[in-house]
């Protein structure tokens, strides 16, 4: 965590119904337009959260769709969650998914557009669960093409890549305080369209806490938000977004990337191979394919010991993958140390099962093969 974000999280103690945070609240929403670059500041506006990117997320869910009809793609663990809360809120939910790190047929969305009425597009843009960067521009293009809204997770992505509501036709999209933005988890937003937050006045509402209609009247009428805030963490907020602009947002881009490129050659010096494509890739995340005879678990606790945490994959990537993170205050430096602990604890593991492994005979001396199990088994999604 920043110095910064330590000092301004212990700033003053302000009241939430006091102009001191109209004026906080007044300036995070200048600086998040300022993050998504646009062009027509004052077509969009953004709202603020105390909860964590799942409550944006279902602030979303829960308030644009109304009696309407709402397809969410889905192509991993994130996706499958934007189903599950829309299942809850909305009769008309509709669902095309594909296994997990498959990217999208746009033949398929848009065959199935043209047979469903959709009034809602809904779309994680970075899957972590795979670390794959799903396409915006495309899926907006169909949104805009079949006069459906384009709603966007932006939880894990916002900070880190390029994303252009304007051009990708984008009405509302999610992110939260933590993740890509650097700073302390606790505060989500949505950044949206002022047309389509002023139509959310005719939707009933679903919910209290996460209506969305009634934080952007509070944001409106009083500056404010309708609950009461955890004050500490916007004054955090509003410095990491601070810290972004003061660098500059391509150039911030640019250095991520740049982070994740010196990672990704490293890794495959190593020959270690990646789970997806490299054109598929976010620039914050790179998930690896564990090698043979190695455990995922033992890498782990290995590379712990040397103050160094990575993640094993979920649900159908458990004990197959091991991911690799590259935001936060990370300098090249840190990439090349973690870069040579990984040699060493790859080599130590292999070695070790190098000296467990002994031939199965049978009594007339021939060696035995034992079957081994495919290593990614085909999965069926119905």
């Amino acid at each position: 965590m920043a110095e910064t974000l330590r000092d301004a999280i212990s700033n003053k103690d302000i009241c939430h119904r006091e102009p001191d945070f109209d004026a906080l609240l007044g300036s995070i929403e200048n600086k998040l337009i300022s993050l998504f670059q646009i062009r027509n500041r004052a077509r969009y506006r953004a709202v603020v959260i105390t909860g964590s990117g799942t409550a944006a997320n279902e602030a979303i869910l829960s308030s644009v769709v109304g009696k309407g009809a709402i397809l969410i793609l889905s192509n991993g663990e994130f996706g499958g969650r934007l189903h599950k809360t829309s299942n809850i809120h909305n009769k008309r939910t509709h669902l095309i998914e594909v296994p997990w790190g498959t990217p999208f047929d746009l033949n398929q969305i848009e065959l199935y557009l043209a047979a469903h009425q959709i009034d809602v597009i809904a779309m994680v843009h970075h899957e972590t669960c795979s670390g794959m960067l799903n396409p915006l521009a495309q899926i907006g293009a169909l949104a805009k093409a079949n006069g459906a809204l384009f709603v966007v997770d932006g939880v894990s992505s916002v900070g880190a890549e390029v994303i252009d509501m304007e051009a990708c036709n984008i009405a509302f999209v999610s992110s939260s305080s933590s993740k890509a933005i650097g700073s302390y988890p606790g505060l989500s937003f949505v950044v949206g369209r002022k047309k389509y937050f002023k139509q959310l006045k005719h939707h009933a509402a679903k919910t209290t806490y996460l209506n969305l209609a009634t934080f952007y009247a509070f944001l409106k009428d009083h500056g404010q938000t309708p609950n009461t805030p955890a004050v500490p963490l916007f004054f955090a907020l509003e410095q990491a977004l601070a810290d972004i602009l003061r660098e500059g947002v391509i150039k911030r881009y640019a250095r991520i990337k740049a982070r994740a490129e010196l990672l990704r050659v490293g890794m495959r010096r190593l020959n270690l191979e990646f789970l997806i494509d490299e054109a598929d890739m976010c620039s914050i995340l790179t998930t690896v394919l564990v090698p043979p005879s190695i455990s995922v678990r033992n890498l782990r606790a290995r590379l712990r010991e040397k103050s160094i945490i990575v993640y094993e994959g979920k649900g159908c990537f458990a004990g197959k993958v091991f991911q690799v993170g590259n935001i936060g205050e990370l300098s090249d430096y840190d990439i090349r140390f973690f870069l040579t602990a990984l040699k060493d604890v790859l080599l130590t593991l292999q070695a070790e099962a190098a000296e467990l492994v002994s031939p199965v005979k049978s009594k007339a001396g021939r060696l035995v093969m034992l079957p081994t199990p495919d290593r990614f088994p085909a999965k069926v999604v119905s």
